[in-house]
């Protein structure tokens, strides 16, 4: 019986970064998703761009719309690579705990003397799903910058052919990270 019990403790220890590879996964698609919007995006403000880059003609804000397609493709850049970083680390966190089920199953096979060995690698993986983590509070808030833009000029642009009586009806929101103009 104390065999049975041995085992099913391994057992029950190697499965446990299963919950950890499982938030990796999760982690994985989710980021995975954001870049496919991203790239989206992209290709859409890309496709835009060139159209404002034949027009002969007279557009309203004609430089402003091209300025604003600009820096959204700059942020939407930083956003890419940052996604891009994001994917990485969390396929390396996969990967260690992945190695860290493997670890357990050895040392409890080998020696209890190298238990710490499957700790080490645990803390190294669950260190790198922080940091992806992180990576995409930084990506949600260079999200958040590219929307501000194109808001603001979306209100610049319905001030410009709004009725002056309407326009002055409204003030601008207040957003506490912004600068406002």
């Amino acid at each position: 019986m104390e065999g049975l019990s041995s085992a099913l403790t391994v057992l029950t220890a190697m499965i446990t970064p299963a919950v950890l590879i499982s938030a990796c996964g999760t982690m994985i698609l989710s980021t995975s998703a954001r870049l496919g919007r991203v790239v989206d995006r992209v290709r859409a403000l890309s496709d835009k761009l060139e159209e404002l880059a034949a027009v002969e003609g007279r557009i309203e804000l004609l430089d402003e719309r091209r300025a604003v397609i600009f820096s959204q493709l700059d942020k939407l850049t930083s956003r890419a690579r940052i996604l891009q970083r994001s994917m990485t680390i969390f396929y390396t966190a996969l990967g260690i705990f992945v190695a860290t089920s493997v670890a357990i199953g050895i040392v409890a096979v080998t020696s209890t003397r190298y238990s710490w060995i499957p700790v080490v690698v645990a803390l190294f993986g669950a260190g790198f799903l922080f940091y992806g983590s992180m990576l995409l509070i930084f990506e949600a808030r260079l999200a958040l910058t590219t929307i501000h833009i194109e808001m603001d000029f979306i209100w610049r642009f319905t001030k410009h052919f709004a009725p002056r009586e309407i326009v002055e009806q409204y003030k601008p929101h207040h957003v506490h990270f912004r600068k406002h103009e």
